[in-house]
């Protein structure tokens, strides 16, 4: 059986911001609207850990389509009235400017753990993501526009 693993668009500018919340606070939480794929997500993963993907979308210094941001998937919250149950501890500052970001727009909330970039090397082209329930490659002009379950790269 494959290995189940997510693959997700996330902004650059939510990403930095990530990065810092995840060093000071041990995670951090991404708002999403797909609950679906989460409790799918869930059931497959079966308690443990999984790895996560991270498309870099609104990222203008590549035109590259790859997975630039690694992370791993420690479990979801339902939102409460669409935010975080503990309020912004766990959610971006840059998500502020965005006034429905943090009070009604979100359905579930994401948490990743040892969220960090990648350097130019680790980095895997979208075109090598095989989907988890089709087994199919994405082609490399793929770009992901929500989280998907994958099959971890080898």
């Amino acid at each position: 059986m494959p290995i189940v693993s997510l693959l997700a668009p996330v902004p650059l500018e939510h990403l930095r911001d990530g990065f810092n919340i995840c060093q000071s606070q041990g995670k951090v939480a991404f708002g999403s609207r797909a609950w679906e794929v989460f409790r799918e997500l869930d059931v497959e993963r079966s308690g443990s850990p999984v790895d996560v993907f991270i498309y870099a979308s609104g990222d203008p210094s590549t035109e590259q389509l790859e997975v630039s941001w690694y992370g791993r998937y420690i479990g979801h919250v339902e939102g409460k009235n669409g935010a975080h149950p503990d309020g912004m501890k766990f959610r971006l500052p840059s998500t502020g400017k965005y006034p429905s970001d943090n009070k009604g727009y979100w359905a579930v909330f994401w948490e990743v753990d040892q969220l960090r970039e990648l350097t130019q090397d680790e980095r895997i082209p979208i075109g090598e993501f095989v989907g988890y329930k089709t087994g199919k490659s994405y082609k490399k002009t793929f770009i992901p526009e929500g989280p998907i379950l994958v099959v971890r790269p080898v």
